[in-house]
Order: structure tokens, then C-alpha cells, then sequence
């Protein structure tokens, strides 16, 4: 089981949710959209929400400021996710704009709004489960999508339900969270996404 839940964790990591959004509406949505347009969202979006925090992390590790890609402390959390929350201000403001799709500008949007959520919990001294934010707000965005392009995505919803019950299982198992904080972050995740929704849906 452990090894199980530590594989989920890996596949299910936060730092793929920005891409597996944008990648999952080029790949949904009936509107034609030129290829450079959307190597001129995806290229950007994973260099800045992949490579940068991957060696973000090594940086500050090397600089004693955090000991593993989990972040199991309050402390080890605060500059990754400043940093996160820097690089989704940056994508709003310079890469989707540049190539305007509402429907991916608010799912940032929302991100970003949840990623705040997340700092802001961490003055309260408590520690959200950033693995189940993203993947509830992943699997908020599907529905949002199929509703908006009145798509049928039911396997792709159906999926992301059991991604969203899978990593609940497996941080509650790996002992990574208590029960609230991922129920904590399970309502962030969708709130976050269901928010914005009003704006584009």
C-alpha cells in the first residue's frame, strides 16, 4: 500500500496540474485552434510550472530551505508556493494573453486563487494537501468544460473522481495529512474552479 500511495503521489504531484489542464482543453475543446497557438501555451506553461519549480526545488534544497518535493513542514511550503503563486501571475499576465482562451485564462485564474488559499492557511499554521487542491480542481475543471462545450466526458470525469479519491487515500495512508486537510483542500480544489466559472461557462 505504501508503495502504491507513493507512486500515486508522484503521478498525481501538483506541479502537473497547471499542464494537464491546458493540454486537457486544447485536447477537449471543438474550437479550432492553430498548432503554433497552442505550442505558444503548452511550451511556456511547462517550462514555467515544471522546469522552473524542479530547479526551484534543487536551489532550495541546496540552501537548507526544504528537504523533499513533499514539503512536510508549514516552513518547507511557504516559498514554494510564493514561488508557484508568482509563476501563475506571470502565465495569466504575459503567456495567455498573448493568445487569449477565457476558458484557460479563469483556470488559472482559479489555480491561482486556491494557491493563495493555501499561503494564506499557512499563517494559521495549517498545512493544506497541495495533492488534493490539484487534482479536485482538475477534475472541477473537466466538469466545467463539459458543461460549457456540452461535451460528454464522462470516462475523463469518471477518471479523475477515482485520481481524486486515490490520492486522498494515498496521502492519508503515506500519513502525509490528517482527514481535514484533505477535506480542507478537496473543497479548495473545487470552490477554486467553481468560482471562476461564472466568468466563461
Amino acid at each position: 500500500m505504501k508503495l502504491f500511495s507513493t507512486i500515486i503521489s508522484y503521478i498525481l504531484h501538483p506541479l502537473f496540474i497547471p499542464l494537464g489542464g491546458t493540454v486537457a482543453y486544447f485536447l477537449i475543446t471543438p474550437k479550432y485552434t492553430p498548432l503554433e497557438i497552442q505550442s505558444a501555451s503548452i511550451l511556456p506553461i511547462f517550462i514555467l510550472t515544471v522546469i522552473i519549480p524542479i530547479i526551484t526545488f534543487f536551489i532550495l534544497r541546496n540552501l537548507g530551505l526544504v528537504e523533499s518535493l513533499s514539503l512536510h513542514t508549514i516552513q518547507e511550503r511557504k516559498y514554494p508556493l510564493y514561488i508557484h503563486a508568482s509563476i501563475l501571475l506571470l502565465i495569466l499576465y504575459k503567456v495567455i494573453p498573448n493568445n487569449y482562451v477565457s476558458e484557460l485564462y479563469f483556470y488559472f485564474t482559479g489555480l491561482l486563487g486556491a494557491t493563495i488559499a493555501c499561503i494564506l492557511l499557512l499563517f494559521f499554521n495549517f498545512k493544506v494537501s497541495l495533492h488534493t487542491v490539484g487534482v479536485s480542481g482538475l477534475l472541477m475543471y473537466l466538469i466545467n468544460l463539459s458543461i460549457h462545450f456540452e461535451i460528454n466526458l464522462i470516462i475523463a470525469i469518471s477518471f479523475f473522481i477515482l485520481a481524486t479519491g486515490s490520492i486522498i487515500t494515498a496521502r492519508l495512508a503515506l500519513k502525509a495529512h490528517t482527514g481535514i486537510e484533505v477535506i480542507i483542500g478537496l473543497l479548495i480544489g473545487l470552490l477554486s474552479q467553481l468560482l471562476t466559472v461564472r466568468f466563461w461557462l
